[in-house]
């Protein structure tokens, strides 16, 4: 019989550890304004709790106590202390936040699971087929593809052409494929990790998110070590650099819009420059995604900016 692993609570303690220490290894004394004191004896890459607590403005003792999980009543003020002390973004920031909120829950007391969300509004479907020209897929916060439409599974072929369900972690990790769609391999997995990591923090009660983390774990080295970083990030827009099959390479800024306000499933919609050499392949792959008819994947389409 299988051990329970730890509650919620005690997870997000021991989280608020790693991702505070990790943090504080990030900024030297003298990034921070205080004299170093050690030189080559400092047994620590970054900032000592001690002086983090001097820079929060809160005794050592209680620092300690806060970077150990004893979350209990903290405060909003110290919350922003420790951000500013840290030079946390806005989504490190939010991710403590949500630690804190957890690691301060009683398990007597912890919320019961929010129910997964496996399928989107019939509405929400009309609203991307009306889409045609504009490659659009549906994500849940843990990066499940629950929707798309023609241009948009057209965009990913063939990685979308299944009837299995679709996880773009999975895809990114395990698929051998991954590295030959993504020109920015290295960039796509970070920010796919730290996606995963901001999520774990909203809703530690997602036992398909833990299972997921867990397998990805077990099974890709890369994900490993990225998800022991302790990064988050809130990526709501950007660029997305493919290497298709059928016309190549493809630029295409993308926005990522929540479906409703709180909600972790958005939208992602990937719109080329106009006028820009994506934008024509994207044209060409339209056409081949509602017809069939234009190059085949043995030979993508050659364009004007292409040397060969």
């Amino acid at each position: 019989m299988t051990a329970p692993g730890p509650s919620p609570r005690d997870a997000a303690r021991a989280e608020i550890r790693e991702f505070l220490s990790t943090r504080r290894a990030r900024i030297t004394p003298e990034q921070a304004g205080l004299p170093s004191y050690g030189g080559d004896r400092r047994r620590v890459p970054g900032l000592r709790r001690e002086e983090t607590a001097l820079l929060v403005g809160v005794s050592p003792q209680y620092y300690v106590r806060l970077e150990r999980g004893n979350a209990t009543g903290v405060s909003e003020g110290v919350i922003d202390g420790i951000a500013h002390a840290l030079r946390l973004d806005d989504a490190e920031r939010a991710h403590l936040l949500d630690l804190f909120r957890t690691a301060g829950t009683p398990n007597r007391a912890a919320r019961r699971p929010r129910p997964s969300v496996d399928r989107v509004r019939p509405t929400v479907q009309v609203l991307l087929d009306g889409m045609p020209t504009v490659p659009a897929v549906v994500l849940s916060g843990r990066l499940d593809v629950l929707a798309t439409n023609g241009l948009g599974r057209a965009l990913f072929h063939p990685f979308y052409d299944t009837d299995e369900p679709v996880n773009s972690a999975r895809l990114v990790f395990l698929d051998p494929r991954a590295p030959a769609l993504f020109r920015e391999w290295e960039v796509v997995a970070n920010d796919t990790v730290a996606l995963l990591r901001a999520e774990a923090g909203r809703d530690p009660y997602d036992r398909r998110l833990s299972a997921l983390v867990g397998e990805l774990s077990m099974r890709s080295e890369d994900f490993r070590t990225r998800w022991a970083a302790h990064d988050v990030r809130i990526h709501s827009t950007g660029v997305k650099k493919l290497r298709h099959p059928v016309v190549g390479d493809l630029d295409l800024p993308f926005e990522s819009l929540p479906l409703e306000a709180g909600s972790t499933t958005s939208l992602v919609t990937y719109l080329p420059e106009p006028g820009s050499a994506s934008h024509d392949a994207l044209v060409i792959l339209a056409n081949w995604a509602a017809t069939g008819v234009g190059p085949s994947p043995a030979s993508p389409v050659h364009r004007a900016d292409d040397p060969r």
